[in-house]
């Protein structure tokens, strides 16, 4: 029987391409969404992955829903943090509201998540976590604190987690990418975009394929030494 594996935002994106990776590597994939419904039925209609709706950030309804998903299916036993969301703006013109969103969504949903599974997999004696970091978590970035400090947590919680789950065969790990060709970045301008490419020693954006098939990687289960990791996808970039 295939493993369950679930992804958080995991139907655009870095999200989908980690998703339809995951899949193909022979894992049984739920991805969750907040908002797009349109964007999730499309996602299953050509993939066949299952897409589950809630708020990651909120941890009553974490909760519930991984409750309804491994009612049906069985045990999580593979989990990627990937959701996120951006609130830009300098520390100036940042309202409360935009900090809170930003760590609610990026760094609480990994507690609300860790917090649904981990207990499963302990007792499973197996497990495969993945935390979708950033680049700008570990360089920070003008006018993102919100963001970059969120990053940043992520790569401090992973360390923290992998200490307490490696003697239950629980591996925890991060994946930081840096800037990928995503609808996100996309967005950016023109001439700004120009310089971001310009500063990557590749020469190019990164895809999200890159980045799902280190998520590929560090979640097969021969991967049971690698734990406590960041794993930073970002062509020579930011070398930390």
């Amino acid at each position: 029987m295939s493993r369950i594996a679930l992804v958080t935002g995991g139907t655009r994106g870095i999200g989908a391409a980690i998703s339809v990776a995951l899949k193909a590597a022979g894992r049984t994939v739920v991805a969750t969404y907040a908002g797009n419904q349109t964007a999730a039925e499309n996602f299953t209609a050509v993939h066949g992955i299952e897409t589950v709706k809630f708020d990651v950030g909120d941890f009553e309804q974490t909760i519930e829903a991984i409750g309804r998903v491994t009612s049906r299916l069985g045990p999580i036993e593979i989990l990627v943090n990937n959701a996120g969301i951006t609130r830009d703006a300098t520390l100036a013109r940042m309202t409360r509201d935009m900090w809170d969103a930003v760590i609610d969504t990026n760094l609480g949903s990994c507690f609300n998540l860790c917090k649904a599974t981990f207990d499963g997999m302990k007792e499973r004696k197996f497990g495969r976590i993945v935390n979708i970091g950033s680049i700008n978590g570990q360089a920070g970035q003008y006018g993102q604190v919100n963001y970059a400090a969120a990053k940043s947590g992520i790569h401090g919680f992973t360390k923290a987690l992998a200490q307490e789950g490696a003697r239950f065969g629980i591996t925890v790990n991060a994946i930081a990418p840096g800037y990928v060709d995503t609808d996100m970045v996309r967005a950016v301008p023109p001439e700004v975009l120009e310089k971001i490419i310009a500063k990557i020693p590749v020469g190019r954006l990164g895809h999200a394929e890159d980045i799902a098939r280190g998520v590929v990687f560090l979640t097969a289960d021969e991967a049971d030494f690698i734990t406590g990791s960041t794993l930073s996808i970002n062509g020579g970039q930011h070398m930390y």
